[in-house]
């Protein structure tokens, strides 16, 4: 809740408290964004050891942000629906069908960059 004796900077401090917060309580207590930031620092990881170029390293890390956000996004609506409806719920359970779709469509997608930048690569040491 914003605190009306909040400056523009301290506001905007308080703001990157709460975000850190998150950031920390997603990646200590959920297992898909664990997985998912596990996956993203091995391909940082193997980055380095192919030496890829800015551009590659601009699209790779592009795609490593969109998945870590689709699950964030996922993560937070399947909470909020859990809140609003312990129990099964049909509807409910349509609408975290859908919002596990949007991690889905970023790991797709972060798996055809990396097939674009590596493959060629892991062809030349053959």
């Amino acid at each position: 809740m914003k605190n009306p004796k909040d400056g523009f900077f301290r506001g905007r401090m308080r703001s990157m408290k709460f975000a850190l917060k998150g950031m920390w309580l997603l990646l200590t207590t959920e297992d898909s964004i664990k997985a998912q930031f596990s996956l993203g620092l091995i391909t940082v990881i193997i980055g380095f050891y192919f030496d890829i170029s800015a551009t590659e390293w601009m699209f790779q890390l592009i795609v490593i942000a969109l998945v870590l956000v689709a699950e964030a996004c996922n993560t937070a609506v399947e909470k909020m629906a859990d809140f609003v409806h312990p129990e099964f719920h049909k509807k409910i359970g349509f609408i975290k069908d859908i919002a596990a779709g949007a991690p889905s469509f970023a790991a797709i997608f972060a798996l055809i960059v990396a097939g674009i930048i590596y493959v060629p690569k892991i062809l030349e040491l053959l």
